[in-house]
């Protein structure tokens, strides 16, 4: 699974600004709302219900808040670079700077699992990281994310 077959360059949000895990929620669930067509208060509730359970900060900076919902066609991601690193309870308790919200139709079992795994992945290569947080630009995001050296592992 590649991550190009989940977000689209129009889906990533390179200098987001947010000043609190809640206002980056909001926007995360505006921008997929353009992306699905599904409502952006049903999306926010979703992953806010998710966080609820347990902080999806997996550490070093990154977050990867998701749910399964209803409507969603397919899975579908949004990818944030902020400008500046929000408080998000994440699990070395370090703030929050590169945040992919992932949005999975309700059945989708075991593929929205891999395609969490696979964002981890990534997301944990020191390299790729680096490169992300060092543009502000959507397109080069989007490249970075696609063309991890992973890529071809899942």
């Amino acid at each position: 699974m590649d991550l190009s077959d989940l977000i689209e360059v129009s889906a990533v949000l390179p200098a987001l600004k947010a000043n609190s895990k809640k206002q980056l929620l909001q926007l995360l669930a505006e921008k997929a709302a353009s992306v699905t067509g599904l409502p952006e208060r049903a999306i926010f509730e979703t992953i806010l219900q998710r966080e609820r359970l347990g902080s999806t900060g997996v550490g070093n900076g990154i977050a990867i808040p998701h749910g399964k919902l209803a409507g969603v066609e397919r899975i579908t991601g949004v990818f944030a670079r902020l400008e500046q690193p929000v408080e998000f309870e994440a699990l070395d308790d370090q703030p929050v700077d590169l945040v992919f919200l992932l949005l999975a139709p309700e059945g989708a079992g075991a593929d929205h699992l891999k395609a969490l795994s696979r964002i981890a992945r990534v997301l944990r290569e020191g390299e790729t990281v680096r490169k992300i947080r060092g543009t502000k630009d959507a397109a080069a995001i989007h490249t970075f994310l696609a063309q991890s050296p992973t890529s071809n592992a899942a």
